[in-house]
């Protein structure tokens, strides 16, 4: 059989025949390049962002913050600090000689006085008459006494012409010698009831103020055994003093004349100014805990002061004024970041700082002087006023959170 082909079929020869491929298979493929190169992009870039995230974290870590304060100049003091109790420089106890009750009151709490006034009276009738009963007896003894007298220098006038006139003078001798004794006895006892009678009238011995009155009209005072104290009255409140309860190992740096400082709770904001007066060697002891007081006295023109409060007091022992200070922290600081040597050069030989130069810590080697308590005289280094010294550092992400280096003893 024969086969003949058309002319529009002799275009194909010599060629590759194509076939059609699907649009949906091509889709397919395209989208899984897409989806890989994608996956591939956010994992490179995650992997970029925690490398980044890793060497920031690590370098934070190594970062070191340091806490500064500055050389400044001052004044240093090294002072006793105690509790005491203001009072007046001298109180006087006014009491009763003498027992009954009281009749009138004159004086009363915070009453001025001057000496000699009446500030009470005791009911003065018991002792009147007993000054009466003995004034009495004194007239009568003393009639007899002059009685007797008479007799005797009659007797003696006699006594030349008789023997018994001579006797009778002579026994007349002891009668009145006698009669003498007794009269005097008699004044004796007129002159203690007028003092009886005196002490009725309860007298201020001292110019001053009232500040205590323990007795009132009609009470009845009894000194038989115990003097009663009636009143209180301070000399002059002007003039003031705290008693200080000063530890025993303070007593060695005090002396009298050394300025002290105190405050009160009624004038928390006011600074009183007094000097010691009196360092008494007479040791109280509480509770196994010795103490000794140490007077200050300090003056009181406005009367602020009053008896009794609690003063707050520091005895200056030791004061340098307008001198180089470092703070006692930077004393105790050592940077943590430094290697075995460099800690062992800063913390051998002289005392040594450490300053913040150019962003990194310096150690200064000085001589130390008065100590406070709060700063530290500097006496020699290279140092100057406005250096920020290192108290302390900080690392903020040390173990997730912020910690203080603590100083090192």
């Amino acid at each position: 059989m024969s086969v003949s082909f058309d002319a529009s079929h002799s275009e194909i020869r010599g060629k590759v025949l194509q076939f059609p491929v699907s649009n949906v298979a091509t889709r397919k493929i395209e989208a899984g390049l897409r989806k890989y190169w994608l996956m591939g992009t956010v994992i490179v870039v995650l992997v970029i962002g925690l490398t980044a995230a890793l060497f920031m974290v690590l370098g934070e870590r190594n970062t070191v913050n340091y806490v500064t304060a500055q050389v400044t100049r001052g004044t240093i003091a090294r002072t006793s600090t105690s509790t005491g109790t203001v009072n007046p420089v001298l109180t006087i106890i006014v009491g009763s000689y003498v027992s009954g009750v009281i009749q009138d009151i004159f004086c009363d709490y915070n009453t001025h006085v001057r000496a000699g006034q009446v500030c009470a009276r005791i009911d003065p009738r018991p002792y009147q008459a007993t000054l009466d009963q003995y004034s009495a007896q004194l007239l009568r003894d003393q009639a007899v006494f002059d009685k007797d007298r008479t007799d005797l220098t009659r007797y003696q006038q006699l006594a030349g012409e008789n023997s018994i006139a001579r006797q009778q003078a002579e026994d007349q001798v002891y009668v009145v010698n006698q009669d003498e004794g007794t009269v005097k006895l008699d004044q004796a006892l007129v002159e203690s009831a007028k003092l009886n009678l005196d002490y009725t009238n309860i007298i201020s011995p001292v110019d001053g103020t009232v500040v205590s009155r323990n007795v009132t009209a009609g009470q009845t005072v009894a000194a038989s055994f115990q003097t009663p104290t009636l009143f209180l009255i301070a000399t002059d409140l002007k003039q003031m003093e705290v008693d200080t309860n000063t530890s025993e190992g303070d007593m060695g740096g005090i002396k009298v004349g050394d300025k002290a400082n105190f405050t009160v709770d009624a004038y928390p904001q006011r600074v009183f100014h007094g000097s010691v007066t009196q360092v008494r060697v007479s040791p109280n002891t509480v509770q196994n805990v010795v103490t000794y007081d140490v007077v200050v006295g300090v003056d009181n023109g406005d009367l602020a002061l009053v008896p009794g409060m609690t003063a707050s007091t520091e005895i200056v022992l030791a004061e340098r004024d307008n001198v180089l200070r470092v703070p006692d922290q930077a004393l105790r600081y050592v940077p943590g970041g430094l290697s075995t040597a460099a800690s062992s050069a800063a913390t051998s030989g002289r005392q040594k700082v450490w300053v913040l130069r150019n962003g990194a810590p310096i150690a200064v080697s000085i001589v130390t002087g008065l100590d406070d308590g709060s700063f530290t005289e500097v006496v020699q280094g290279d140092l100057t006023t406005g250096e920020q010294i290192i108290t302390a550092e900080s690392n903020p992400h040390s173990d997730g959170q912020s910690s203080l280096a603590a100083p090192r003893f």
